[in-house]
Order: C-alpha cells, then sequence, then structure tokens
C-alpha cells in the first residue's frame, strides 16, 4: 500500500490542483468564444469552483506542512487495553502466589533467608514490569516516582538508605513514552546492581537539567563495594551489571552513558540525554567523578 506524509500529500493535491486550474481557465477562454451563453455559464461555475477549492487547499496547506512524524509511536487503544489486562493478570495471580510463599519462609533460617531475597526480588521485579505496562506515555518524572514506592521498601528491608534527586526544569518537559521507559529501565537495573552486587549502604537518584549543552543528567550512585582493580583497568564491568543493555538503551535515546568511579569508592551510573534526541558519542571506561 502506498503512503505518504501529510505535507507531500498536501503539496501534489496543490500540484494537481494548479494544472486542473490552468487547463480549465484554457477551456473557458475556449468555449467562451465559440459557445452558446449557457455553456459559456457552465464553464464560468466550473472555474469558479476549481478556484473555490484551490482557496481551501490553501487554508489548510500552512497545518499540513507543520505536521511531523511522531518520534514514539502511540499504541492503540486496543493494544493499550490488553497490555493493562495482562498487568492485572500478573499482578493479581503470579504476584499473589509470590507474596503467599514469601509467607511460608522464615528468615531467621539462613538458607531461607537467601530464598526469601530472591523471591523478593522476583516480586519487585514483576511489579516493576506491571507498571512499565500501565504507565503508557507516562512522563519520566511519574515513572520515577512509580519506581521509587516500589523499590523504597526493599532498600529499607535491606538497610540501604536512598537519597532521592528528582529536579523539574522551568519551561522543560521531562522525556515521556518510549525515552522516559528506557531511562527508566537503566534506573532499575542500577538500582538491582545496587540490591544484588554493590554491598552497600547508601545509594543516591539524581535528575536534573543542565542548561549548557541542554540534556537531561541522572545518575545512580552507591558506595558500595565497586568494581574490583581488574575491571576497573579494563572498564569492563563483571557479568550480571547489565551495563551493555543500559549502555544500547541510552544509545536508542540518543543519549550517552558513563560509568563513573567516585573518588570516595562506590559506583556511579550517569546518562545524558540531549532534549533534542540527537546521538551523543558514547565515552568508554571509568572517569573520576
Amino acid at each position: 500500500m502506498f503512503r505518504t506524509s501529510p505535507p507531500r500529500f498536501a503539496l501534489a493535491c496543490l500540484a494537481l490542483w494548479l494544472v486542473q486550474w490552468v487547463l480549465g481557465l484554457l477551456l473557458v477562454g475556449y468555449f467562451w468564444a465559440l459557445s452558446s451563453p449557457a455553456v459559456q455559464w457552465l464553464a464560468a461555475t466550473q472555474l469558479m469552483s476549481q478556484t473555490l477549492l484551490g482557496l481551501l487547499i490553501l487554508v489548510q496547506l500552512p497545518r499540513a506542512l507543520q505536521w511531523r512524524p511522531r518520534r514514539n509511536p502511540r499504541p492503540s487503544a486496543e493494544v493499550q487495553a490488553e497490555r493493562q489486562r495482562i498487568a492485572r493478570e500478573l499482578h493479581d495471580n503470579v504476584g499473589s502466589q509470590l507474596v503467599n510463599t514469601m509467607g511460608l519462609l522464615d528468615p531467621q533460617v539462613p538458607a531461607h533467608s537467601q530464598a526469601l531475597r530472591a523471591l523478593e526480588q522476583c516480586l519487585l521485579d514483576l511489579r516493576l514490569v506491571v507498571d512499565s505496562m500501565d504507565s503508557g506515555a507516562d512522563m519520566l518524572a511519574d515513572r520515577l516516582a512509580r519506581l521509587r514506592h516500589r523499590v523504597q521498601p526493599v532498600l529499607d528491608r535491606r538497610g540501604i538508605r536512598m537519597a532521592w534527586h528528582v529536579q523539574a526544569a522551568d519551561g522543560i518537559a521531562t522525556p515521556s513514552g518510549v525515552r522516559a521507559q528506557h531511562m527508566v529501565s537503566i534506573v532499575q537495573e542500577a538500582l538491582s546492581n545496587v540490591l544484588q552486587h554493590a554491598q552497600a549502604t547508601q545509594v543516591a537518584v539524581r535528575l536534573h537539567y543542565v542548561g549548557e549543552p541542554g540534556a537531561w543528567c541522572l545518575e545512580v550512585c552507591d558506595n558500595g563495594r565497586g568494581l574490583s582493580e581488574d575491571s576497573a583497568a579494563s572498564g569492563t564491568p563483571p557479568p550480571g551489571f547489565g551495563l551493555e543493555g543500559m549502555r544500547h538503551r541510552a544509545l536508542q535515546m540518543g543519549g550517552a552513558l558513563e560509568l563513573v568511579r567516585p573518588e570516595e569508592g562506590g559506583t556511579c551510573i550517569r546518562v545524558v540525554l540531549p532534549v533534542d534526541g540527537a546521538p551523543q558519542p558514547l565515552r568508554q571506561g571509568l572517569h573520576g567523578a
């Protein structure tokens, strides 16, 4: 099936109308000299109707030329409804089974404690997946707030204090849609690393707008054990950190991801996302904060 954008279609209609109007004008001039008054009146009426049609096209042309394709495709109402149904089924059925299983375990027993942590992580991941399916085109700030609501109780039970600094910018809208989903997924993966690998007691999530060069900066930093010396020297984290997936998400958004090594220790994931979505060079390796 042939498809074209509204601006091209409007310009094509205008060109076809212009050709038709010129031909109509020539025919009116021809019949005006050779035909009866009735035929002349019909030809003049036809020319006037074509002129009115052209005026309508000209009125709609500026609006058509302002059309831009959506940066993030919006799912249909049927697709969104199906996602919400699946999210409810997962939350009500699988989630309740995980909660019931966790209730059968004794956290004082070492073996039970390990299983309880694994089930707790599964339940958290499930709830975050449900939230992502049900959030649609929510703004980044709303998605991050929902993520904080889910993660905060788990961090509290592990004895990890979280500092939350999400700042809005006057006149600058936070990312939404797919870009916001990628940003939240990066934060989710970084917090999962803190829970599973970092052995940290503090973690900070920061989001702020940088006026020059006009980009959002997102950081997830912890005071944990950080990377090993071999990983720090090679710039490659050990398996299980999911850094390549986070970098891929950053590139899909048109941003860049850095793995920062703070001077006081720990690990810091930093994502820089330009407002215009222009691709940024990806800097490899570790850098001092």
